[in-house]
């Protein structure tokens, strides 16, 4: 079984499930001005997810933290709304020895029992739009393309939150398979494709129905999914083979592709072009690549050396950079897309995990 701080925990899930990522109260630490000027080019931004208990956003184009969220717990994954004016995240509020606490030990205003939370922060002004409380071990927060719902994988629970995206309301938990963790939702907004870390399972999930509809095996430890645009082929990381599992929908064929050590998150760009995947390792013998897929010759074209524990991944929409956040480091890389290299490093908050890019 994958060790190491991979969810600062694959281990509670010989338990089954990660230590995923903290929760509670998070508050704004400093400002930033307004990201829109009047007769200027809206600022573009990136925000990692800290599992030392912060949010940082990074403006693109100087690459200069630019403002921090603090959290009371340790938040895990992050995204940007579609319309690029929400910033939310999951965390959870952990104990000395990485338990989520329970109810009567945790602070005023953060209690919850042993469920982690969503948050929800408006990207211009900084400020807490709402908190949502939802299942054990929150993972990873996604989305839909057409911004009516946000899904939460609860690792512990073996379950998926839906929350309405307008009302912050939860409107459901969703059975799937167990440790559920990664996720991407097809770009119909139709399907959410659920890597299930405790039983080498991906769910398909669809999200109008509230239905997990069948589960595809694809190897030990899937960590995360990625789904290309046209909606047919699904991959996969696996983190303790080390291979992408690339997966045809119409026939559940999986084809495996080599790459580094421990993979974590993996990222396809929007063009369905090229796959990326983190190689991580394990926090005492920690990867330091990121491995390039060609997803029409199932080929890898290039692996790029980043930082230590290479965890989460995304491209920027045009696909020219790509940024990777190094759990052991405490940075991110970014990448230039076309000659395969780092360009730039960044310090970021105490232990990166997830990542995502506003434009």
């Amino acid at each position: 079984m994958f060790k190491g701080k991979f969810i600062k925990s694959v281990g509670i899930m010989v338990i089954l499930t990660l230590t995923l990522a903290g929760c509670s109260g998070g508050q704004k630490k400093q400002s930033q001005s307004s990201t829109q000027v009047p007769g200027k080019k809206v600022i573009s931004y990136y925000f990692t997810a800290n599992e030392g208990g912060t949010i940082t956003k990074i403006d693109t184009a100087t690459n200069k933290v630019l403002e921090t969220i603090n959290d009371e717990g340790e938040p895990h994954n992050v995204q940007v709304s579609p319309d690029g004016k929400i910033v939310a995240y999951t965390s959870v509020v952990m104990d000395k020895v990485g338990m989520p606490m329970p109810q009567d030990e945790m602070s005023e205003g953060g209690a919850m029992g042993t469920n982690g939370s969503a948050f929800f922060y408006n990207i211009d002004t900084g400020k807490l739009i709402k908190k949502v409380e939802v299942g054990r071990h929150p993972a990873h927060i996604v989305f839909t393309n057409d911004s009516k719902y946000v899904l939460v994988t609860n690792n512990q629970d073996n379950n998926i939150s839906v929350i309405n995206a307008k009302t912050y309301k939860l409107i459901n938990n969703i059975s799937v398979g167990k440790g559920p963790h990664g996720f991407r939702i097809s770009k119909d907004s139709k399907f959410a494709y659920v890597a299930n870390m405790g039983e080498d399972t991906v769910s398909v999930v669809d999200i109008a129905n509230n239905k997990e509809l069948r589960k595809i095996k694809v190897g030990k430890t899937p960590a995360t999914t990625g789904i290309t645009s046209d909606g047919k082929t699904l991959i996969a990381s696996i983190n303790a083979e080390n291979y992408l599992a690339i997966i045809d929908l119409s026939t559940n064929k999986v084809e495996k592709i080599a790459v580094g050590v421990g993979p974590a998150q993996t990222y396809i760009e929007s063009d369905d072009k090229y796959a990326f995947v983190a190689n991580q390792g394990t926090e005492k013998s920690p990867s330091d690549t990121v491995t390039k897929i060609d997803l029409a010759t199932k080929k890898v074209v290039a692996t790029i050396k980043t930082g230590k524990g290479a965890h989460g991944v995304v491209t920027s929409p045009d696909n020219k950079l790509v940024y990777v956040t190094n759990m052991y480091d405490n940075t991110v890389s970014v990448i230039d897309n076309n000659t395969n290299k780092v360009i730039s490093t960044v310090k970021v908050g105490k232990t990166p995990n997830g990542i995502s890019y506003r434009q």
